[in-house]
């Protein structure tokens, strides 16, 4: 808004400055076709003596300019300006003078051969009159029945500069007025709206910003921030509540399971009791993906520099003390603010991803200039194109079962997505294209902005 107002602002000065160009213009040429036509109306062939010296002053200098020749005064290389010569014409003719031959001309002062020869005779005169080095306009009139030209001569003078000063003292002054005020108002309600962006994206990160926001700004600015406290206390409450309910739902799933796992130890058919087992701990693990998936935008975790590279290089250590093929491929070091907890949890759901389907897990780390890249590959079938997105929903997956041994319940990439965006991140799947232009496997990659 300032850039535009002072465009605007600048616009409008400039064609205020143009305005005072043509009329300085104007009026110059104004005052030289009056001061030619004054010469060549009056004749100043007057007697000085009796005079006192300051009229006779002024019909000196008269003299000085207006000279009485047989021919006209223009010279080989003079050219005529025929606007002046309408102009003066016309101040002429309504003056009366009867006009048979009109010439109006310019030339510098060092070709005019009259005024020289007077400058030798006037110097002081010529002085207060022309510029030696500036230019002298000549109008040359000779009037019906005259059998001479008369000669009037003025100087040609340069254009003012002051007017266009003006114009520059009051632009900085409509600047410094206009907007360095506009600046303060715009700050007022800017200055607010920016802390109310900052206070939206933290609440967006981690629902959970303390203290309300006060108000401030001007009254509109002071309604929104009014407003969008209370939309956060109400969706505060609502999280809250949503905890202490999946807190209680979590309670009263796993204590009844807790005792039907006890219970089950009575069953003596092993094979039965084995599968009564698998059920109950499938039922368990599905509980804790959603009640972590529920939790994962009310972290509590606080934010930790941690060294993602050591991190990683934990997790892969994990699976390789199991026996898993799971290998740690080249990394950089990264230190960035995370949940560490969070993060393991992510990276060890894309692993057994990756162990599910394709038996074997590739881990690397990368950055580019504005990410943080976590890429774990596998050689699995990969997923068709058209079902990528749709595999990161819950409870969606590429296998129909709810088996945990052929993929669980759906949940793992989902809660892995939900990790990275709480980080301000996002997880990318696609398909690894081989030699032979098949799909070779899966990359899952988290993106954690530096």
């Amino acid at each position: 808004m300032l850039l535009s107002v002072a465009l605007a602002l600048l616009a409008a000065q400039l064609l205020s400055g143009i305005l005072l160009y043509r009329a300085e213009q104007r009026r110059i040429e104004s005052t030289l076709i009056s001061q030619l036509a004054f010469q060549l109306v009056r004749d100043p062939q007057i007697d000085l003596r009796g005079e006192n010296p300051r009229s006779g002053r002024r019909a000196e200098r008269r003299r000085l300019r207006l000279e009485r020749v047989l021919e006209s005064p223009q010279l080989r290389g003079d050219m005529r300006d025929p606007e002046r010569e309408a102009a003066l014409r016309e101040v002429l003719q309504e003056q009366g003078v009867e006009v048979a031959q009109l010439v109006v001309l310019s030339r510098p002062f060092s070709r005019d051969r009259y005024l020289m020869r007077r400058m030798r005779e006037a110097p002081d005169l010529y002085r207060e009159t022309f510029d030696s080095d500036g230019m002298v306009v000549l109008a040359g009139l000779k009037r019906a029945n005259a059998d001479r030209w008369m000669v009037a001569r003025a100087p040609l003078r340069s254009r003012s500069v002051r007017a266009f000063r003006g114009v520059i003292f009051q632009t900085l002054i409509l600047y410094a007025v206009l907007v360095g005020g506009l600046a303060l108002l715009l700050r007022r309600i800017s200055r607010p709206l920016a802390a109310l962006t900052a206070r939206v994206e933290r609440f967006g990160g981690i629902a959970d910003t303390g203290e309300p926001m006060k108000l401030s700004g001007p009254e509109d600015t002071r309604r929104l921030i009014a407003a969008h406290n209370a939309m956060e206390a109400r969706i505060a409450n609502l999280l809250d509540e949503k905890n202490v309910m999946l807190g209680a739902i979590g309670h009263d799933l796993k204590t009844p399971l807790a005792a039907l796992r006890v219970r089950i130890e009575s069953v003596e058919d092993d094979t039965e009791r084995a599968k009564m087992a698998r059920t109950i701990e499938d039922i368990t693990d599905t509980l804790d993906d959603i009640l972590s998936l529920a939790r994962v935008g009310r972290s509590s975790d606080p934010l930790e520099r941690t060294d993602i590279s050591a991190l990683v290089a934990s997790v892969v250590e994990e699976y390789e003390d199991m026996g898993e093929d799971v290998a740690l491929g080249e990394t950089v070091r990264v230190a960035l603010p995370v949940r560490a907890t969070w993060l393991r949890r992510a990276i060890r759901n894309l692993i057994g991803n990756a162990l599910r389907y394709g038996s074997q897990a590739r881990i690397g780390l990368r950055r580019d200039e504005t990410h943080a890249i976590i890429r774990i590959a596998d050689t699995g079938p990969g997923i068709p194109e058209g079902e990528i997105a749709a595999m990161l929903e819950p409870f969606t997956r590429g296998e129909s079962s709810r088996n945990r041994e052929t993929g669980g319940a759906g949940l793992g990439l989902t809660l892995a997505r939900a990790i990275a965006e709480q980080h301000g991140g996002s997880l990318a799947l696609a398909n690894r294209i081989g030699a032979d232009g098949s799909i070779a496997g899966l990359v899952a990659e988290i993106r954690l902005p530096l």
